[in-house]
């Protein structure tokens, strides 16, 4: 499979990379909506970090209309339930490993890479985690849900994977009982998780930037 286009960054910028993060943006942005967070990571200059964020390719959304947008999947509804269309998830999910499986070519261990995603973009990177045969170093799950809790086919090189579940209280888009049901679900599956919440709707805030640097150089360390 041919790899998504992507921005790229490395943390300090002229480090040589020992780890990777795949970051996947939300409904109707691209790769370049979370690379202002890395120099607000504040990583240490002794940790090499690639940063890849994908852009998801431009599709119709029934919820918006059929106005196509930049999406990793069709959203068919936006009920508790988010109808979502399962076929193009999960080759978003497979494009994400790609991206892995190109980061181990370039010589990054896979347990040294981590994905990451907001909002729709947290719903493949959780099937992505969750289904990849090569053990990953941890999953962070935005603002976002677990849209396949019911079907994803867990491997088991990842059962116990880390996941960090990130949400804000006043969130108008995904709810945060979603977030909650997300890490509870994870949980249950074996999977050590942490959940924050921050008083702050569909978007990142400052106090989520440092936990999510915290958490990351806990499992690149």
């Amino acid at each position: 499979m041919e790899c998504l286009s992507a921005v790229e960054i490395v943390s300090p910028h002229n480090a040589v990379p020992e780890a990777a993060v795949i970051w996947l943006h939300g409904l109707g942005a691209d790769g370049n909506d979370f690379a202002g967070i890395v120099p607000e990571l504040r990583l240490p200059a002794s940790l090499g970090v690639r940063f890849v964020f994908p852009h998801a390719p431009s599709i119709p959304v029934t919820i918006n209309n059929g106005y196509v947008m930049p999406a990793w999947y069709d959203i068919l509804a936006m009920d508790i339930d988010r109808k979502v269309d399962t076929v193009q998830l999960l080759r978003s999910a497979a494009a994400v490993h790609a991206l892995i499986e190109r980061e181990i070519a370039r010589g990054i261990d896979s347990r040294r890479i981590v994905l990451a995603g907001f909002s729709q973009g947290g719903a493949v990177i959780l099937q992505a985690a969750l289904s990849c045969d090569k053990p990953l170093a941890g999953a962070m799950s935005l603002s976002s849900y677990f849209a396949t809790e019911a079907t994803v086919e867990p491997n088991p090189v990842n059962a116990s994977l880390p996941v960090l579940v990130c949400h804000g209280s006043r969130d108008p888009v995904v709810n945060e009982s979603l977030g909650v049901r997300a890490e509870a679900m994870l949980r249950r599956m074996g999977h050590p998780t942490e959940y924050h919440r921050y008083p702050m709707e569909h978007s990142v805030c400052l106090e989520e930037i440092r936990d999510i640097s915290h958490w990351l150089q806990a499992r690149l360390a």
